[in-house]
């Protein structure tokens, strides 16, 4: 398969959900904010996850758009709130000034609120799925999303601050910062798609190792990123004093992780075969990029 051609029709699908979704007003010009955010573009990765996790059971994952976008609005309200300045006071976002410094900071949360509530209302527009199988679904998102994942680690991230962690403590931060949303996609994923308990307990193992591949790969590009292709400064984590992977472990051990992990992940999923090649290329992609 030529993956950049697959990667591509996968992204053009959700924008133009999106596109037109946003395109249903509301009552204020919070709606400018969300889509201000929601519309700059970015990998998509998270709803791409999703329906190449379907895909990996044999079905066809553009059939659930509608589940696989909403994880994308809740992976963008988090951005526009972990921008603002009481957060990690973040000018540039995707190539771009922050929702906060266009729209000031009381409309941004608003329009972080705006998108994690439009987000649960998308995901429950899902077609052609069995009611008991999205209800399951939708919940378990949101608690990914939630206390007990992102949102917890994003607590866990400001409890940290200014603090040496341990290892367990640092990997238990991203898990819930980072991870958590991981695990929903290809647990949604792999939920609509009709998967078995095995391929369950190996995707989840899978998503669990690519959040963890993907965080490390994030550190070290905060350290020897390109900011221009970033499309954010490269520093921050070091500026609000948090603690990575490369502080607590340096930087060439860090790049031994993250391939160690990333190779982990992939082994997850051979026992799909064929069927989760895409998978296995954004892993490739997501664990190895600049970006």
């Amino acid at each position: 398969m030529d993956f950049k051609i697959y990667y591509d029709s996968r992204k053009k699908l959700i924008e133009d959900f999106l596109e037109k979704r946003m395109a249903k007003k509301g009552i204020s010009k919070v709606d400018d904010a969300m889509a201000y955010s929601l519309l700059a573009g970015g990998k998509r990765i998270r709803p791409v996850i999703l329906m190449s996790t379907a895909e990996a059971l044999g079905k066809k994952g553009y059939d659930y758009l509608p589940v696989a976008c909403g994880l994308e609005m809740i992976h963008t309200y988090s951005l526009i709130h972990d921008d603002l300045p009481c957060m990690d006071n973040d000018d540039y976002r995707r190539g771009r000034l922050t929702n906060h410094r266009i729209y000031g900071e009381a409309m941004a949360v608003l329009a972080g609120d705006g998108l994690l509530t439009l987000a649960f209302e998308v995901m429950l527009e899902q077609k052609n799925v069995d009611k008991k199988v999205l209800i399951e679904t939708v919940r378990e998102i949101a608690m990914c999303a939630g206390n007990f994942g992102m949102v917890g680690g994003q607590g866990l991230d400001l409890e940290y601050e200014g603090k040496k962690v341990s290892a367990d403590e640092l990997r238990r931060m991203h898990a819930g910062k980072t991870g958590a949303l991981f695990i929903a996609a290809v647990r949604g994923g792999a939920r609509l798609a009709g998967s078995t308990s095995e391929q369950l307990t190996a995707l989840t193992r899978f998503a669990d190792l690519f959040g963890l591949a993907f965080q490390i790969t994030d550190d070290i590009l905060d350290v020897k990123g390109d900011a221009i292709e970033l499309g954010k400064p490269i520093g921050s984590d070091e500026k609000n004093h948090k603690s990575t992977y490369v502080s607590l472990y340096t930087l060439d051990v860090a790049r031994v992780m993250a391939a160690k992990t990333t190779a982990e992940a992939l082994q997850c999923l051979e026992m799909f075969g064929e069927n989760a090649e895409p998978l296995c290329e954004i892993t490739r992609m997501m664990c190895n990029r600049r970006s």
